[in-house]
């Protein structure tokens, strides 16, 4: 039987722990978690509470909240696992709504944040780096890498058109049933003095705007350019002084030629007429 390789000792920046964790039993070199005491000061709605969050550097991106949930489990109650890009203040996370229309998925390597019920579970979870190599990935819980995550990662990607469908068919209801709510409002309260004596006029009357037509549109695009060309700067380059000059000066030759023709067709016109 070949003896077990020494542990090798892994030395963590100040105020961190590390603790070697391996996401398979046949992976050779452990993955090392930077934990510690999660400590700013507590403001309204943070979701990070002191002394009970245990902030996790170092986290794959192929590690999900439910892996930490379980690993720091023998810790104590977890309460929640937060996830994000970057450290940032706790505040409350919008709730997922959609199952297409998502944020990108993370490629880097993140932050975790470990809220635990009770205040021992911290530090318990920074006493794990004391028993070794711990394994978050178990044949009940696997947690998929390499290859796997890939092949993973792709059939996820493939749509079912069926469910895309129901999706934005029931968001689409969800919109116009608020769309009516807020007209039905706006209708309820037209004319009607707030506690101030004050109005609302809105855009709806008895004359409502009307749609655009083509060639309005086309009239409001050729307002928008001679616009924009007077603003443009008019001989700001020395070529474009020489071109204004250029052209004013065929101009002038051009007016003179025509003068001198229309003089010479009035003088062979002009007759001596004593009677």
């Amino acid at each position: 039987m070949a003896a077990s390789e020494p542990r090798v000792a892994v030395t963590a920046p100040p105020g961190y722990t590390a603790l070697e964790v391996k996401f398979g039993a046949r992976q050779r070199s452990p993955h090392c978690l930077l934990v510690k005491e999660h400590r700013v000061r507590e403001g309204p709605g943070d979701t990070h509470p002191p002394q009970r969050t245990l902030f996790v550097l170092n986290v794959p991106p192929y590690c999900s909240p439910d892996a930490l949930s379980r690993l720091f489990a023998r810790c104590g109650a977890v309460q929640s696992v937060d996830l994000r890009d970057k450290p940032g203040p706790g505040e409350k996370a919008e709730k997922r709504t959609s199952k297409f229309f998502t944020n990108r998925t993370a490629t880097g390597f993140r932050v975790a944040y470990v809220v635990f019920r009770k205040p021992a579970g911290v530090q318990a979870a920074k006493a794990l780096s004391q028993k070794g190599p711990l394994l978050i990935s178990t044949e009940s819980h696997p947690v998929k890498t390499g290859i796997s995550k890939w092949i993973a990662r792709y059939a996820d990607s493939v749509v079912d058109r069926e469910e895309l469908k129901a999706e934005v068919d029931a968001y689409m209801q969800d919109y116009d049933k608020k769309i009516e709510e807020e007209e039905a409002k706006a209708a309820k309260e037209e004319g009607v003095p707030d506690e101030e004596g004050w109005v609302k006029v809105t855009r709806k009357g008895r004359k409502p705007g009307l749609p655009r037509t083509e060639a309005a549109n086309l009239r409001v695009l050729e307002r928008e350019k001679r616009k924009k060309a007077r603003k443009e700067l008019l001989n700001f380059y020395a070529w474009q002084h020489r071109e204004t000059k250029r052209e004013h000066i065929a101009q002038l030759r051009k007016k003179f030629e025509e003068d001198k023709q229309r003089i010479a067709l009035m003088r062979a016109q002009r007759k001596f007429r004593p009677y």
